[in-house]
């Protein structure tokens, strides 16, 4: 079973992004697990004289670097991603490089139509940064559009067409992180054997 760190870019206490990873989380228990990680109460970034990090990136890091794959779900604000995910992702690679290879699977909810489509893009431009170093799913978006409308009071998705997308993705994601797996000791290999 995979293992997943699913991170909302937001912290707001009531978001639908945070309820998309919610309603995976559960959706997809049987063939994977997937941790809820907050980046609410974060500071903002600065560069510490002494390179260090918050406790809580430093934990995240961690739980990063053990997990299959990340699921990052991001609001759009003013066509962009929220100053409180890029300030935590900019944490994240201060001396500390848990995304290097590692696979990331992004997914966005807004209330208007566009399903932070935007966002999304500069997302994989600052997850592809040479300081992040992400392996990002390829072909993969999940737009989710008219989110306060989108779920049910269980949480449940209400869009059919939506869910199957979803679970599309959710199984080239697997596969993703398994190739991504083979790729990364073939190469941990080829760097042994040239040290020899």
């Amino acid at each position: 079973m995979k293992h997943y760190i699913g991170i909302a870019g937001t912290n707001a206490k009531h978001s639908t992004n945070r309820q998309l990873i919610q309603y995976m989380s559960h959706h997809y228990a049987d063939s994977a697990t997937i941790t809820l990680a907050d980046i609410a109460g974060w500071p903002l970034f600065y560069k510490t004289p002494d390179h260090t990090v918050p406790a809580a990136a430093t934990t995240l890091a961690e739980q990063i670097q053990a997990a299959d794959g990340v699921i990052i779900a991001t609001p759009e604000y003013d066509h962009a991603v929220p100053a409180v995910l890029s300030s935590a992702l900019a944490w994240l690679s201060y001396y500390i490089h848990p995304f290097a290879g590692k696979p990331v699977m992004i997914l966005g909810a807004s209330y208007g139509a566009l399903g932070t489509s935007r966002a999304q893009a500069q997302l994989r431009q600052i997850l592809t940064s040479p300081e992040l170093d992400a392996r990002i799913l390829p072909s993969g978006e999940f737009l989710l559009g008219h989110s306060l409308k989108a779920f049910t009071d269980q949480g449940e998705l209400t869009d059919a067409k939506a869910v199957a997308h979803l679970d599309e993705l959710m199984a080239n994601f697997a596969i993703f992180a398994d190739i991504n797996a083979q790729l990364t000791n073939s190469l941990r290999a080829i760097h042994k054997g040239a040290q020899a």
